[in-house]
């Protein structure tokens, strides 16, 4: 299982906007590309912006670039507008499920939830991060994981908001997906458009 292990704060300087979570990045201190004619980049290219948002994508899901070509071949293929579908598959995710719904602090921690096997889908055990979960489908932590360390401190400090498409309860540890996200439930920052665009070459 693949996933990108490089610099952490690097794609945020890439993207021009703090990504990773921290609350001291890079970014901030740095806020020009890495490298060493980073500060001398002013003119940029269309493709260079289209580029640059899907990398952005993919590092805040976690997907590398052969997974999230599929992802996008599966949006092409579908019925509605492909920049939404391609947000809505990436959004319904089981890694990103468990993030939105506040069990865990970050994506990288909520994928290592599901790896070590401490979610369940309908009552059975899942260990696939991109496992794509369905309207009316319910996320549970197992009955040994309801008491973990990292889900707990995730909800005392969590400050994103929850989507409005999952109902979660906190106390029971449970996620039950009411509907599939539309574009205005997903405040990811992203102009997927860019992103069609790009593939569409």
């Amino acid at each position: 299982m693949a996933r990108y292990l490089g610099p952490t704060c690097k794609p945020c300087r890439r993207a021009r906007q703090s990504l990773c979570n921290k609350k001291s990045c890079a970014y901030d201190r740095r806020p020009y590309p890495p490298g060493e004619h980073g500060r001398g980049r002013i003119r940029e290219s269309q493709y260079q912006v289209q580029l640059r948002e899907k990398q952005k994508a993919r590092y805040i899901y976690g997907v590398l670039e052969r997974q999230f070509r599929r992802y996008y071949e599966k949006a092409a293929k579908s019925r509605g507008i492909t920049g939404t579908v391609l947000l809505q598959l990436l959004e319904r995710r089981l890694d990103n499920i468990v993030f939105r719904s506040q069990f865990a602090t970050t994506r990288p921690q909520a994928r290592q939830l599901v790896n070590h096997g401490h979610v369940t889908v309908n009552g059975k055990k899942v260990t696939i991060p991109s496992f794509q979960v369905r309207e009316g489908d319910v996320v549970e932590m197992r009955e040994k994981s309801k008491n973990l360390v990292a889900v707990q401190q995730a909800l005392d400090v969590a400050e994103h908001p929850i989507p409005e498409w999952v109902d979660v309860e906190p106390d029971d540890r449970k996620i039950t997906v009411r509907q599939l996200p539309s574009r205005d439930q997903i405040d990811t920052q992203i102009q997927e458009q860019l992103i069609v665009e790009l593939y569409s070459k």
